[in-house]
């Protein structure tokens, strides 16, 4: 006997119909699955034969082979267990075909239940756009899924669960029926805990408005991490485009925390500086998302800059200025989103107090350019802010005076952000870091004076073509933070003075 079931698969940010195709016919006992089925898939043939007894379904004996359509497209995961079990069943006479356009997924344990697995949402996503009208998954995804409508998802605990409800024995509920509970709001770090500061700060808040990367260079203790890991708690509020965004990549990931629908706070992640090329990137067989891509719509922040090893520092080049990471394995090409914000801090040199104001540096110059040059120039260009965070002095330290909270400063760059997504429709840039080229000299229109200071000082910094267009994106946020249509003189001054950093530590040494 033959049924055929459908199914979804995930081949990167991207979902695919599976059609599996089981037929149950006489002859020597045995259990093929095809279909570029990798190991986890092949050892599923187990986790069927044993649910099916232990729920007291005969297992047929004979010659049985399933088939994942399309062959061509490597199936991986544990997700196709339910749909083989349930077409095995249908073919064996066991249960009724359900009725068409109906999907399955999910994982099976010894027992019959129906385990989570990864990437629900975006295969919720597809299934809707391929005219599926029901959708099976397992009851630990419910959440992620409650998010798509115009299909109906049941979210399961045991597979036979479906056969009872397809038999009207019971009836379940659909996801959207549920009501899920908010997460609870992450504490975020306040900039009111920060004493001075105040050039710093005043570099964040831009970088916060204008999605623009950040270099924080200082001596140890100054506070570049303080700040750093504060900068996540005044950037701008998520579209309902991007949290999904987001939400697919952590599905796809494994990282969405149980009963959480969608991802409403951007991301912050923080690699450890042995991390691997791979790892930040994505990796494996069928590449998996990295800490670049976790981080899409959000900060990654390096800390210790340096202490990464070249080829990780490298391998953000190309991801930094495309907004996406491209991943070539024998199985495929994959692309993956990292529209990202990167926060990189370091020292001066190995001591850490290269240029402080008081404590004298203890490394000779060629130690001192040694850990400079870790840092290529063509990563250096992509960084948009270079800021120098000095040592604070006692008196601010010890001064009573209150400090700027986070949500001050999270409601200015709010309304600056809002004045780039008033231009997203003609730009298709939702913040001004991520402006395509052809479009600056559209959107950064320069007043006379702000041209004749901008070409000064492009002739006299010998700034490239890349650094050129960044500091007018760079002086467009600060203008939209000014309310100004046109950028002045003033917003190209503070720009440009966020590109010479590199000048004081980088070429009087090198």
């Amino acid at each position: 006997m033959f049924a055929r079931l459908d199914s979804l698969g995930l081949f990167g940010v991207d979902s695919y119909p599976v059609t599996v195709e089981a037929d149950v016919s006489r002859g020597m006992p045995s259990f093929d699955i095809v279909g570029l089925p990798d190991a986890s898939v092949r050892e599923s043939r187990d986790r069927v034969r044993s649910a099916a007894k232990n729920n007291g379904f005969d297992f047929p004996v004979g010659k049985i082979t399933v088939n994942l359509a399309p062959a061509d497209i490597k199936k991986a995961g544990p997700l196709y267990d339910l749909p083989i079990l349930l077409s095995i069943l249908c073919a064996s006479d066991q249960m009724e075909l359900p009725k068409e356009k109906t999907a399955f997924l999910g994982e099976l344990s010894l027992s019959g239940e129906v385990k989570a697995v990864n990437g629900v949402l975006p295969m919720a996503i597809q299934a809707l756009h391929e005219g599926i009208q029901t959708l099976y998954i397992p009851a630990e995804n419910a959440a992620e899924a409650s998010v798509v409508e115009g299909i109906d998802i049941y979210a399961v605990n045991t597979f036979t669960e479906i056969i009872n409800h397809l038999n009207g024995e019971a009836t379940l509920e659909t996801v959207q029926c549920k009501k899920y509970p908010e997460p609870p709001q992450r504490p975020f770090l306040d900039f009111a805990d920060v004493k001075g500061q105040h050039e710093a700060k005043r570099a964040l808040e831009i970088a916060a408005a204008g999605g623009h990367n950040v270099l924080l260079i200082g001596s140890p203790g100054a506070g570049k991490s303080m700040l750093a890991k504060r900068l996540i708690g005044i950037l701008p509020d998520m579209t309902f485009e991007e949290s999904i965004q987001t939400t697919k990549l952590h599905s796809i990931a494994g990282l969405l925390p149980k009963e959480q629908s969608i991802i409403k706070e951007r991301p912050f992640r923080s690699p450890h500086h042995t991390v691997s090329p791979a790892a930040l990137s994505g990796g494996g067989t069928i590449p998996k998302p990295g800490e670049i891509s976790l981080a899409h719509n959000g900060i990654l922040f390096l800390d210790e800059l340096p202490e990464f090893s070249r080829a990780a520092i490298e391998v953000m080049r190309q991801p930094v200025e495309d907004g996406t990471v491209t991943i070539a394995r024998v199985n495929g090409t994959l692309s993956y989103p990292c529209s990202i914000t990167l926060v990189a801090a370091m020292n001066p040199c190995p001591c850490g107090f290269f240029g402080h104001p008081s404590k004298p540096c203890r490394c000779n110059p060629k130690a001192v350019a040694a850990y400079l040059s870790r840092i290529s120039g063509p990563l250096l260009d992509r960084i948009d802010l270079h800021v120098e965070v000095m040592p604070v002095d006692y008196n601010e330290l010890s001064g009573t005076q209150k400090e700027e909270s986070s949500a001050e400063i999270k409601a200015r760059v709010n309304k600056a952000r809002a004045v780039a997504l008033s231009r997203a429709e003609k730009t298709g840039a939702t913040c001004n870091a991520r402006l395509p080229d052809a479009m600056v000299g559209e959107v950064c229109l320069l007043s006379s004076e702000a041209s004749r200071m901008l070409e000064r000082s492009f002739e006299k910094l010998g700034l490239s073509a890349r650094a050129y267009n960044r500091i007018l994106k760079v002086a467009r946020t600060i203008a939209d933070m000014d309310e100004s249509e046109k950028i002045e003189a003033r917003h190209i001054s503070e720009a440009i003075q966020y590109r010479s950093l590199d000048r004081k530590y980088w070429q009087p040494i090198g």
